[in-house]
């Protein structure tokens, strides 16, 4: 159930990062709101995913999850950089992620 809370957490947690980029520097009040709300959500769903996790563990792997996520919409719909640097670097988040999952199995 941990590894759920956390799954969870971090989808709130791109729902973050999509609010700030489109806050734009915190000059749109509703999508800073957001940001702020969901930044608190996220945070409040990794605190419940280390009652059963090791704090590192859940750590990286939010960070991780977080940032595939928002790095996978920048390029969607931002127009972000797509080079094979930046996937390999991607799959290499996404293998550490599982390997953490694993580890705690």
């Amino acid at each position: 159930m941990a590894w759920l809370i956390l799954l969870a957490a971090s989808v709130v947690e791109i729902l973050m990062g999509l609010s700030l980029k489109y806050a734009d520097g915190w000059t749109k009040p509703v999508p800073s709101i957001l940001g702020i709300i969901t930044a608190l959500g996220s945070v409040y769903l990794l605190t419940h995913a280390m009652k059963d996790l090791p704090a590192g563990t859940a750590y990286a792997a939010w960070t991780g999850i977080g940032s595939v996520g928002i790095t996978v919409l920048g390029m969607v719909l931002f127009g972000d950089p797509v080079t094979w640097f930046r996937i390999a670097c991607i799959a290499l988040i996404i293998v550490a992620v599982i390997g953490l999952r694993f580890v705690e199995a």
